[in-house]
């Protein structure tokens, strides 16, 4: 297989969060001249504003949000080089279904939610529309969240419920072949954090005399979407694309401001925490790893 032959699907549930979670794996990518693909689930339409003067938007108000932030991904986009970025469904098909947090600090569905949220979507439709993608595109590798969503968030959950179905059902002859070819994902990977180096992290903001910054956060209780290194499967580590993920976040402005939580302890540290993005490989076989005893590649092995 060649560099340009190629091809990798990330299947998100609302903009930002490919910047955050896959911005330097996407930016590597584009670079080496593979077919990158982004469907995001929703527009993130019940999202906080973070921006004054841009309160109106919010789902209780003017309720605009999800326009103004897919104008903030297509931004994104254009600062990692991503080209071919879709919506499920088109824009509007589901809506965000919000969440609250749990007696435990993780999220969940809130009380109310829209009739058209996605978290009550059909499945077996939701992984229709993404099976036609998945044909039209033929990639070698998808990614996308862990059975709990990383954290709980409802919607985080639906993509990786119908991010697997759709993989299956992308796979069989037999499953509305009007939808297009049959087409098998040879490997599936889940996003991860590394232990190690969140609690690194975190020791390294509290002596710098951050202790807001992920406040009550245990090193030794760390939340679910953080894994055990022994449990991750592959590593992107990318230098020269930190300043484009960093762009990238920056560009969802409305969610990701400069002075919270992700760039904590300056663009140093940002660059240090945010620059290497780890995967759990749960579909194919795993290909060689590389001098950290990581793949070091997402297509390894193909």
């Amino acid at each position: 297989m060649t560099l340009s032959d190629r091809r990798i699907l990330f299947v998100h549930a609302h903009p930002d969060d490919e910047s955050i979670n896959n911005g330097v794996t996407m930016a590597r990518y584009v670079a080496e001249g593979v077919q990158v693909t982004l469907v995001t689930c929703t527009l993130g339409e019940m999202g906080e504003v973070l921006v004054p003067g841009l309160e109106h938007l919010a789902s209780d108000r003017d309720d605009l949000l999800g326009q103004h932030r897919e104008g903030e991904l297509t931004e994104a986009m254009a600062e990692l080089g991503v080209t071919d970025h879709r919506i499920l469904g088109g824009a509007g098909h589901y809506r965000d279904s919000g969440m609250k947090w749990d007696d435990n600090g993780s999220a969940t569905a809130a009380d109310e939610i829209h009739h058209n949220a996605f978290w009550h979507a059909d499945l077996t439709e939701a992984a229709a529309l993404l099976v036609e993608i998945i044909r039209e595109v033929r990639p070698h590798v998808l990614v996308t969240y862990d059975d709990f969503g990383n954290y709980g968030h409802p919607d985080h959950i639906q993509a990786h419920r119908v991010a697997h179905y759709a993989a299956d059902l992308a796979a069989a002859r037999s499953f509305r072949p009007v939808l297009g070819e049959a087409w098998d994902v040879a490997k599936v990977y889940w996003v991860a954090l590394s232990a190690s180096r969140m609690r690194a992290g975190i020791k390294a903001l509290r002596d710098s005399g951050d202790t807001k910054t992920f406040e009550g956060m245990d090193p030794d209780n760390l939340p679910a979407m953080v894994v055990e290194d022994d449990q991750l499967d592959a590593v992107i580590e990318g230098p020269e694309f930190v300043s484009a993920k960093l762009a990238a976040m920056k560009a969802h402005r409305t969610q990701i401001t400069e002075d919270g939580q992700f760039f904590a302890g300056g663009m140093d540290m940002a660059a240090t925490v945010w620059g290497t993005e780890f995967y759990r490989l749960v579909r194919g076989a795993r290909g060689p790893v590389g001098e950290s005893g990581l793949e070091e590649d997402l297509f390894a092995g193909l």
